[in-house]
Parts: C-alpha cells; sequence; structure tokens
C-alpha cells in the first residue's frame, strides 16, 4: 500500500477528474491502480469506485448506497 501522501495526492487526482466529468468535460485521464487511465461519463461509476478504494485506505468514512427493500 502507498503511503498517505501518495493516497492523499490520487485521491485528490480522482475527485478533481470526476468533477470535471460532471460538469461536462467528455474525457479526463487519472492513474487508476497504476495505469493512466481515461474516464468518459460512461465510467464515471468506476471512477467512484476508485474514489471509495481510495477513501477506505485513508481510514475515511465512505457513504454506502442504500438499498431499496422489497416486499
Amino acid at each position: 500500500m502507498a503511503d498517505e501522501a501518495t493516497l492523499q495526492a490520487q485521491l485528490a487526482e480522482a475527485e478533481a477528474a470526476l468533477h470535471a466529468l460532471m460538469i461536462g468535460e467528455a474525457v479526463v485521464e487519472a492513474d487508476y491502480e497504476g495505469h493512466r487511465q481515461k474516464f468518459t461519463r460512461a465510467r464515471a461509476p468506476e471512477l467512484r469506485r476508485y474514489i471509495a478504494v481510495l477513501k477506505r485506505q485513508l481510514g475515511q468514512d465512505v457513504a454506502r448506497m442504500s438499498r431499496r427493500v422489497v416486499f
């Protein structure tokens, strides 16, 4: 596992990439699992999962999506 400073930098980059996607940028790049990856809006869920992984590694709370109850 990377040190805390590296994880913080990766988290900041991933969050900035997600923000760019959400405000309309077509393609963004970010380091993901040790490789430079391109993300489009279609891959935003994958980017969100990566952000959640980084937050867990840093010991930050990660809000989980609530599941719908079906009767």
